[in-house]
């Protein structure tokens, strides 16, 4: 019979080695000396600030980079902003209004019934809000509207919370709009289509699906052998709640992809969960506390669950439907067990859902980094360097010099032989240990097909 001290012996430990980790992985500004190259081959892509003077010099870049990293992390507010306007669009839990569509939003403001659906969904959320018993993810949403001032127990704070949202909801609409219209005249790439907007942790499936199958072409090629794999990064691993594709507010705020890039590794026997090490790189406090949250739990012996949701479409192509659902029903069976899901409301009916819960030891085997990739480095030896780096829609969010930065920089912490693998085109257009390998393409849809872009660590 465990002993009454037991359990506050292991919270110790815990923290214990979640110190010793910390001050192990302690991330630096990029040093001048390592942006030097990347700084020189894109002398016409650099920002007015690092044109100061010719060539760029250490102070000029020392200032930039922290001021740049400043910036970054001031659009993860704008982010959650944009949580919360999902949250507004497509929740079901605190109202019986229909959901706000893509094709809505683009008429909110031209059309009498979108605009009383916006009004009447913003009642009924803001009502929601200022109850007593409020789910995890309402309760995120409250504490970041009173972090900016607004408080729904008042019917002040109730009027200008609704202004508030409704302003964002306009935002969002323009936003959608403009990003399209870009898209459709080339001013833009796909690949830097969100350098402008603020960022996101919303999260789903797919891109791991995509990746499993990037990992098992890269095995049929002999790029990677059985149990080659002991030491992984994911940058910006991602908090999926009401996410902009066909989410939800039924479920928790939760992370997936660590657990599913762990999980597909124990599949193709690329690593054994119970001894690979994943560093997760977010900029977000909040991701990085809810990971932390989770070790904290499973290092008293309690497992993660995850709700598996999927909207299987009718246009899509046989072989991704019958490959995705494949994976969907799989997901787990290496590093936990089924668990009892979370039934989906009627009025989300369109969305799947399945549940597993994953075992506390593959749990602490997450170490959650506070880093931005771009401006940010981890100094490691030889032996504590990087087998394979993951990073799925989080590139997008830069501009083409930043996207470069990031691949140099990368390479320093990745071994000879790693790789980074990516649903974004880095540029190859700066020095860079990163060399370009296996691409993968996966048709989803006609017209809809889905990239992983690999990239090798050169000696």
């Amino acid at each position: 019979m465990p002993s009454k001290m037991s359990k506050p012996l292991c919270v110790f430990l815990f923290c214990l080695l979640t110190l010793c980790a910390a001050l192990a992985q302690t991330p630096q500004f990029v040093p001048f000396q390592s942006a030097q190259p990347v700084l020189t081959a894109m002398r016409d892509a650099l920002p007015p600030e690092l044109k100061t003077t010719n060539p760029v010099t250490a102070d000029a870049w020392n200032k930039w980079v922290r001021d740049r990293d400043k910036e970054i992390r001031g659009r993860i507010e704008g982010g959650e902003a944009e949580t919360l306007t999902n949250l507004l669009r497509l929740g079901v839990t605190y109202t019986k209004e229909p959901r706000i569509s893509f094709v809505d939003l683009q008429n909110y403001g031209k059309d009498r019934e979108v605009n009383s659906l916006a009004e009447k969904r913003a009642d009924d959320l803001i009502r929601a809000l200022a109850g007593p018993r409020l789910s995890e993810g309402m309760l995120e949403m409250r504490v970041f509207l009173e972090k900016k001032g607004f408080s729904p127990a008042t019917p002040d704070g109730r009027k200008k919370i609704k202004a508030y949202l409704l302003a964002n909801l306009a935002h969002q609409r323009d936003d959608l709009n403009k990003w399209g219209a870009e898209l459709s005249a080339k001013k833009i790439s796909i690949y830097q289509g969100f350098k402008d907007r603020d960022i996101s942790t919303d999260s789903n499936l797919y891109p791991d699906y995509t990746i499993e199958l990037h990992l098992r072409k890269m095995m049929e090629q002999g790029l990677l052998k059985p149990g080659s794999v002991h030491r992984v990064a994911i940058v910006g691993p991602g908090l999926d709640f009401v996410n902009k594709n066909f989410g939800s507010d039924f479920y928790p705020p939760q992370t997936t992809q660590p657990f599913a890039l762990i999980d597909s590794l124990a599949r193709l026997g690329l690593a054994d969960p119970a001894s690979v090490d994943v560093y997760t790189f977010d900029i977000s406090a909040r991701v990085n506390r809810h990971i932390e949250r989770a070790r904290k739990t499973a290092a008293a012996g309690k497992p993660y669950t995850i709700q598996l949701l999927c909207t299987p479409l009718e246009q899509w192509e046989a072989a991704y439907r019958a490959g995705f659902l494949d994976y969907w029903q799989k997901f787990g069976d290496r590093i936990g067990k089924p668990a009892t899901r979370i039934a989906v409301p009627a009025a989300a009916a369109e969305i799947w859902n399945r549940a597993v819960t994953i075992r506390p030891g593959v749990v602490m085997r997450i170490t959650p980094v506070d880093m931005n990739v771009v401006y940010q480095t981890l100094p490691l030896p030889p032996q504590q360097q990087f087998d394979l780096v993951i990073g799925t829609n989080i590139f997008v969010y830069y501009g083409a010099l930043e996207q470069a930065l990031a691949r140099a920089n990368l390479a320093t912490m990745i071994r000879p032989g790693g790789f980074l693998l990516t649903n974004e085109i880095l540029p190859g257009t700066a020095p860079s240990k990163l060399a370009d390998s296996l691409q993968t393409s996966v048709l989803v849809a006609q017209g809809d097909t889905e990239y992983v872009y690999g990239y090798v660590r050169q000696k």
